[in-house]
């Protein structure tokens, strides 16, 4: 026999949705909470205590969806969604989910936050020890980090936005590293994709 408790209080619940809502509040104002509140009182804690932020933050769309359905609404219509807030498990489950949208995992940067602007930055993938030194990895994760860093740390939306034109900038000339190459444009290393992307900012 086996079984896994979860265990969220207000406090904690209350902290990730502000982040969430603030977050939100600096991209596109709208926030969808992904919970399985039908079945999980957990859940129902979430959905309650992001309710109640909802009121401080009548800017920001909110929206409730099932981890079931918003597995399956992230395939079939991701432009849907803009912020996702999550528990810590359905959060691990459709992140990777929503790498492969984006066409590799080596695409996706990511930032674990504090209650201020703190924060560490890093793409969601591993460290890639297989293909260390041969200059094959993609930088592109690594190199939008910077700019998740720049935007919620440092405030400096117009640098953030800057990398983040440079990248879309070099793949729209139809340069790919080996993991995100589909037949079409060069095929580039790591040096190479991010010498392009600096030259373009």
């Amino acid at each position: 026999m086996a079984y896994d408790v979860e265990k969220y209080d207000e406090n904690e619940i209350r902290r990730i949705g502000k982040k969430a809502f603030e977050t939100a509040r600096i991209r596109n104002k709208k926030l969808t909470c992904v919970d399985k509140a039908n079945v999980l009182d957990s859940s129902k804690l979430w959905r309650k205590i992001i309710n109640e932020l909802s009121k401080e933050y009548e800017d920001v769309e909110l929206n409730f969806m099932y981890v079931d359905n918003a597995a399956m609404q992230l395939i079939k219509d991701p432009s849907q969604f803009d912020t996702i807030v999550t528990n810590n498990i359905f959060g691990d489950i459709i992140s990777d989910e929503a790498s492969i949208i984006t066409g590799s995992i080596g695409m996706l940067p990511s930032a674990s936050l504090r209650d201020d602007k703190f924060g560490m930055y890093e793409p969601i993938h591993g460290s890639a020890p297989d293909i260390a030194h041969k200059n094959m990895a993609n930088p592109i994760a690594t190199i939008l980090s910077v700019a998740m860093m720049l935007r919620y740390s440092f405030s400096l939306e117009k640098e953030a936005k800057e990398i983040e034109d440079a990248v879309t900038k070099v793949l729209n000339e139809g340069y790919r590293t080996r993991d995100i190459y589909n037949g079409k444009g060069n095929v580039i290393g790591t040096k190479e994709m991010g010498d392009l992307i600096t030259n373009r900012i």
